[in-house]
């Protein structure tokens, strides 16, 4: 449940900010944010002390992000089936033991590159959980016209800790060792899980049971690829983010080979990228407000291939530092509108699912990219290597002009809320099955062309919600009698598909309407399917089964 917010104040930045729990999450994710970034400096340099080849420090950056890839989708069907805040704190929980083990191996001299890179993907493991059922609360912590300055003021705390935390953290490794950075760390995650533990969300009534976990990720799997808009994200997202991560993962290759620093080099350089963030992260309002969404994306895509190829070319630190800072901006404007972007276009039913499913894609391309790109340094150097990035980054921006990103912020996907659950002469239970749905049109001659039209986008809606066999049938006795006919698995799966129609798609059915003749409401039909010899049923129906409503032309179905 949001907390409303004064109009006047919905169009400033820190709105979000007025929100208590808003705040006490992300002052408390930016202080595990520090403790991440600490660690990540402390992880790569380790991997360096260890003598790891190119290959097995740029794996560092994807050990950490392979997890995203491989999880989220997982952690997003039980983000959006359970509790949320109960979801969060046993992650934070995991990636604290986690963290103190990789404490202890590095203090006591136990690490070798693969152990090291096991413990980075454990930590991975616990931010693929958390991550989308961090990202699904703040839609619920915020209301809708702040949720793009939620976003940003959320990357925004992940870039002023990535902006201070990487120096730290250099600091922290020349004068303590890496198993200090390690230890600060572990120690982060104790704000956020007080902070996780104290909070009592309002109870969100959930009508209908939760889906089965393998059923609710079929579910969002399906709500996207039938989802157009998403789609675009995601593609986008996999090439972006296969050609950004060249520039975090060769960092450590930077400090070491082009500018012939030690670990404080590293954390300035990281620090450079993380001021730049931090500028793109304020800026985004504004530059939102300027421009349309392809258009930013573009922009943000071009500055990180130019700070990329600055940073290959660039023997002096300063210059690469600057370079870095452009690199910085573009990184933060492009994710964050990719997320912004997936938020609106999924309903609160899906949306963990769907934020997930872009964070395998980007963050599946960002693991990927770093391999490719070390490969690339290990077989040439680390120059060519963030040139070739910067080139792909290019191609990125480029794609644009084929696949440009929709503009959907004043998409309505909150639920129509018109759908009630129909009474049925014939008994019913949630597993009743399979369902068959037929709704019956009349259409005039001359309306086919935009009756087809209309059921073509009908059909769409309802496979991305669960329908399954959706067919259009006319009828070869009647010329004007056409036939929407779909099924469903159980009638629970019945009363789901139609709970989750939004006012978005209310376009679609008033169209419908208005095609179809007659005063009446197209008839609808509700049956159950039956094998011949089935036992027949013999209990009588109770008082909610003894109207007929199984062609009430009221009640859409």
């Amino acid at each position: 449940m949001t907390v409303p917010l004064p109009p006047a104040s919905v169009d400033d930045p820190r709105a979000p900010f007025r929100i208590p729990i808003f705040r006490s999450v992300w002052l408390a994710s930016m202080a595990s944010n520090f403790g991440g970034l600490i660690q990540s400096v402390g992880a790569s340099w380790m991997m360096i002390a260890l003598q790891g080849s190119e290959q097995q420090v740029a794996l560092v950056q994807s050990s950490q992000a392979l997890p995203i890839m491989l999880l989220s989708l997982f952690a997003g069907a039980v983000a959006d089936n359970l509790d949320r805040r109960t979801v969060m704190l046993a992650a934070q929980i995991f990636m604290l033991v986690a963290s103190v083990a990789l404490t202890i191996f590095a203090w006591a001299g136990w690490l070798t590159p693969w152990l090291l890179l096991a413990f980075t993907f454990l930590v991975g493991c616990g931010t693929a959980v958390n991550s989308p059922a961090w990202q699904a609360s703040v839609g619920e912590m915020v209301p809708r016209p702040v949720l793009p300055s939620a976003v940003a003021l959320n990357s925004m705390g992940y870039n002023i800790a990535r902006s201070l935390g990487p120096a730290i953290g250099g600091v922290i490794v020349a004068a303590a060792g890496a198993a200090a950075a390690f230890l600060v760390n572990a120690l982060s995650y104790v704000a956020l899980i007080a902070v996780l533990a104290r909070w009592r969300p309002p109870a969100v009534p959930r009508p209908l049971p939760p889906e089965r976990i393998d059923v609710a990720v079929a579910a969002g799997v399906r709500y996207v690829a039938m989802s157009p808009n998403i789609r675009v994200v995601l593609i986008r997202a996999v090439l972006f983010g296969f050609a950004a991560s060249a520039v975090p993962a060769m960092m450590p290759l930077v400090a070491r080979d082009l500018i012939a620093g030690g670990p404080l080099t590293y954390g300035l350089l990281l620090g450079s990228f993380g001021v730049g963030a931090v500028a793109g992260a304020l800026s985004s309002g504004r530059l939102r407000r300027l421009m349309s969404t392809e258009r930013l994306v573009a922009l943000a895509s071009i500055g990180l291939a130019l700070g990329a190829a600055g940073t290959g070319v660039s023997p002096w630190l300063p210059l690469t530092m600057a370079a870095l800072v452009l690199g910085g901006a573009g990184w933060v404007l492009a994710l964050s509108t990719f997320n912004v972007s997936v938020q609106l276009a999924a309903p609160r039913w899906v949306v963990a699912r769907a934020l997930a499913l872009y964070q395998m894609h980007a963050f599946g391309g960002m693991a990927v990219g770093s391999w490719v790109f070390g490969l690339v340094a290990e077989k040439e150097d680390v120059g060519t290597a963030l040139l070739a990035a910067a080139a792909v980054m290019l191609l990125s921006a480029a794609l644009g002009l084929r696949l440009p990103l929709p503009q959907i912020e004043t998409l309505d996907l909150d639920p129509t809320g018109k759908w009630q659950e129909p009474l049925t002469a014939v008994p019913v239970e949630p597993r009743s099955g399979p369902v068959v749905v037929t709704i019956d049109y009349r259409i005039a001659r001359e309306d086919i062309p935009a009756f087809l039209t209309t059921m073509s986008e009908r059909g769409r809606i309802r496979r991305r919600d669960g329908a399954r066999h959706w067919t259009l049938l006319r009828d070869l006795a009647d010329p004007e009698l056409w036939v929407e006919r779909y099924h469903v698995a159980t009638w629970l799966d019945y009363v789901r598909h139609n709970q989750r129609r939004t006012n978005a798609d209310a376009e679609n059915s008033l169209a419908l309407r208005a095609l179809h003749r007659g005063d009446e409401a197209p008839r609808v039909h509700r049956m159950l399917e039956r094998q011949t010899g089935s036992l027949p049923v013999t209990r009588e129906p109770g008082p909610r089964e003894m109207a007929d409503p199984m062609t009430d032309a009221s009640r859409s179905a």
